[in-house]
């Protein structure tokens, strides 16, 4: 079997705070957390300001990493409808900037995510957590939960992405 290594960056949108969290992996079930941060805007600039913002931190991370594949959460659902919608942008941007550095991107559901790290599509923060620390062998939690779950999105790629394309 050949060793590998890949890096995968997951990234949790928003438009007030983008999760990163970027991970190494040597095969679907070893991997080493590299970083974890998040891209923050002002609540006072306007929703373009924001998105360019987004879009150049975004894009100044991707060329400075290089990562092999990208992993961006799928909008579930949202009760507040303008919320949804301003995510919805961000996320757009986000999609862009992936893109045009011609990275793979796995667009995973919220409860596929869940099912993928902790067995259950319901699991809370907690249960999350939880498996986030045991999965990166970490002594302390990450922080903020946006990175965290950024963190999480990258072994998604991990585990379920296909890495036959990226290694050939």
């Amino acid at each position: 079997m050949q060793a590998y290594t890949v890096k995968i960056l997951g990234i949790d949108p928003g438009l007030a705070t983008v999760g990163l969290g970027l991970i190494e992996a040597t095969s679907a079930y070893e991997f080493q957390a590299l970083d974890w941060l998040t891209i923050e805007t002002a609540p006072g600039l306007t929703l373009a300001e924001r998105v360019q913002e987004i879009h150049e931190d975004l894009q100044s991370y991707v060329l400075q990493h290089q990562p092999d594949m990208a992993v961006v959460e799928k909008l579930y659902f949202s009760v507040n409808k303008k919320t949804a919608l301003d995510v919805a942008q961000a996320r757009g941007v986000i999609l862009q900037v992936v893109q045009e550095c011609a990275i793979p991107i796995l667009e995973p559901t919220p409860p596929q995510l869940k099912s993928c790290i902790a067995g259950d599509g319901a699991a809370d923060k907690q249960q999350m957590q939880d498996m986030l620390m045991h999965i990166l062998r970490l002594t302390e939690r990450p922080e903020p939960d946006d990175a965290a779950d950024a963190l999480a999105l990258a072994i998604y790629g991990a585990v379920q992405g296909n890495r036959v394309q990226l290694l050939a």
